[in-house]
């Protein structure tokens, strides 16, 4: 008879700790470990990690897979990438709570904010809930490849009490102040794990209306911070004005952390562009608050966060060019004919952009200062190889260039523009932002941008370029940059019931072969809801991710286990 469900045997085990490798195994009884280091014993299954490393399973605190938990089970890209419990809900967006005829108010909202297609939306979320423990009560109904938090969306929350007058982004009555700090609280007690909201002015619907949580005043934001506290409860997640003062914005998150006595997280970023001195201001301010005994914490990437460019993806240089408009449903064999056509060359090599949302304007027409991305992917790119260098060098204009190179490999080229965390040209800031103390690894975004961005491959980066390969400065040592995908993020949010690899710890693991790890480019899939498309990213090297004490993947591939389900609330650290 078996003394354990499963073993894991011969690994190089890493404690999610940052505490030194040791060779040995893992048992694993049930959904939790039980056992650390020689185990005598036999188990069910046991797996051979001989010349692998064992983790813990990585926690992504930054995702939105608020509309893809409830039509899908697997929550890729991350589970492909060791990812095991994500949060989502963040940058106030999301779809509760919500009153049947505000449906179609925040599928608009997530198709401009979160770039997921009306179509996808409409086919996909089966709007069985209004309020936001309801929510949670459908999302419980679930089985997933991985465990799933939820956060409450300030946007869902003031549409859903002001109506109308919360999407024209009016200032709140008392009453309204109120039923925020009310729903918050109740949000929270029924498993809410915090509450977000944004202040980022590039956050807006597709037609180019900025979010409602935008401009809110003080007293709301510290309504919902009120909440918190009337809860004893939960986070709460902020995405700061991206051109506004480090100092006042964090002034702000100061002022609304205190008011909830809870902890606060917040994007931080190397912006491309304005104050370039922002990120260490931010630092510094990060540093005193902690100081002081209040809690905020920078959520950070660890690469540029950068936006992808091709033929079949949102956007391209030529996208909002008046005669590709006719092209940008076809197939994508159809288009790469139609512009091989010389006419349709020259005539989209002579129009301009246009379309009535700024922001979409200013992502079409910064593409032309992107890269070729190529496979496998290069996230830091020289300087000399950006597309009107090369296109300098070829003595042609940087939009013929463009042109010609996203028709190569049949259309599917993707072209790859760095934004934040770039500024410099190397990932130098990116490094000095997450290994500061007062800072977690985050931002991957998992379950939104699924035509623009694929940032939720990060964990594999985080290994393969810092670790590994060492590209930025020194390198991070590897049971560092464990802790930074395991412990510490789950911590930041309240998960203390995983992350760390010991006795009563959720039995959520990874086995890696490091020297096989290795990213490959994205690619779009025509997999979602109505015939939606996304970008997928795979990686090599995952031998085995394990959920819950259930084989979830091997080498890749799923095996159909779901174990994954959600979390509600914050959770303790085993006895």
């Amino acid at each position: 008879m078996a003394d354990f469900d499963l073993i894991i045997r011969n690994g190089e085990i890493h404690d999610g700790r940052g505490g030194t490798a040791r060779i040995g195994d893992v048992a694993i009884s049930g959904d939790r470990i039980v056992a650390v280091g020689s185990v005598a014993g036999r188990g069910v299954e046991e797996i051979d990690a001989g010349g692998a490393l064992v983790t813990p399973g990585f926690v992504d605190i930054h995702t939105h897979y608020d509309g893809q938990a409830t039509w899908e089970t697997r929550m890729a890209p991350s589970s492909g990438h060791g990812v095991t419990s994500v949060v989502m809900g963040n940058c106030g967006v999301g779809f509760a709570p919500c009153r049947p005829d505000q449906h179609a108010m925040l599928v608009g909202l997530m198709e401009g904010v979160e770039d997921i297609p009306e179509v996808v939306m409409t086919a996909g979320l089966p709007w069985n809930w209004e309020t936001f423990p309801q929510y949670l009560d459908a999302l419980d109904a679930r089985r997933l490849d991985i465990d799933i938090a939820a956060q409450l969306p300030h946007s869902a929350l003031r549409v859903y009490v002001m109506g109308e007058r919360g999407a024209r982004r009016e200032a709140p009555t008392a009453e309204d102040l109120a039923a925020m700090r009310a729903l918050t609280a109740q949000a929270i007690r029924a498993g809410a794990l915090g509450v977000t909201t944004s202040r980022n002015i590039l956050h807006r619907t597709r037609a180019g209306e900025l979010a409602p949580s935008l401009h809110s005043p003080e007293d709301e934001l510290l309504a919902l911070a009120a909440g918190l506290r009337d809860a004893g409860a939960g986070v709460y997640q902020l995405i700061a004005d991206i051109f506004g003062d480090a100092d006042d914005e964090l002034g702000l998150m100061r002022r609304v952390a205190e008011a909830a006595g809870r902890p606060l997280s917040f994007t931080l970023l190397q912006m491309a562009t304005g104050d370039e001195d922002g990120w260490r201001r931010y630092l510094r301010g990060l540093e005193a608050a902690n100081a002081d005994g209040v809690r905020i914490t920078g959520q950070v990437y660890p690469r540029p966060v950068g936006l992808l460019f091709g033929l079949d993806l949102s956007f391209h240089p030529f996208a909002l060019h008046p005669s590709f408009r006719p092209l940008a449903d076809l197939p994508l064999p159809e288009k790469v004919a139609a512009m091989r056509d010389p006419a349709l060359r020259a005539k989209l090599l002579a129009e301009a952009p246009a379309d009535s949302n700024p922001f979409v304007m200013q992502i079409v027409e910064a593409s032309t200062a992107s890269y070729v991305m190529g496979n496998p992917p290069v996230y830091d790119p020289a300087p000399e190889d950006r597309l009107d260098a090369r296109a300098a060098r070829a003595g042609v204009s940087v939009a013929e260039f463009a042109y010609d190179r996203l028709l190569d490999d049949e259309g599917r080229a993707i072209l790859f523009l760095p934004g934040a965390n770039y500024r410099d040209g190397n990932l130098l800031a990116a490094a000095e932002m997450c290994a500061h103390p007062n800072a977690v690894l985050g931002l991957g975004d998992g379950g939104a941008h699924y035509g623009l961005i694929c940032d939720a491959s990060f964990p594999t980066f985080w290994l393969e370029h810092y670790v590994r390969d060492a590209r930025v400065g020194g390198g991070v040592a590897l049971p560092e940059a464990i802790a930074a995908l395991t412990s510490r993020p789950a911590a930041a949010v309240g998960l203390h019931d995983r992350g760390v690899l010991a006795p009563g710890y959720k039995a959520d693991l990874n086995i890696i072969d490091l020297a096989a790890l290795r990213l490959h480019a994205p690619v779009m899939a025509r997999d979602l809801p109505a015939g939606g498309k996304r970008l997928s990213q795979r990686a090599d090297g995952y031998r085995v991710t394990i959920k819950s004490g259930a084989v979830t993947y091997r080498d890749g591939a799923a095996t159909g286990a779901l174990p994954g389900r959600l979390v509600r609330g914050a959770q303790p650290a085993p006895a």
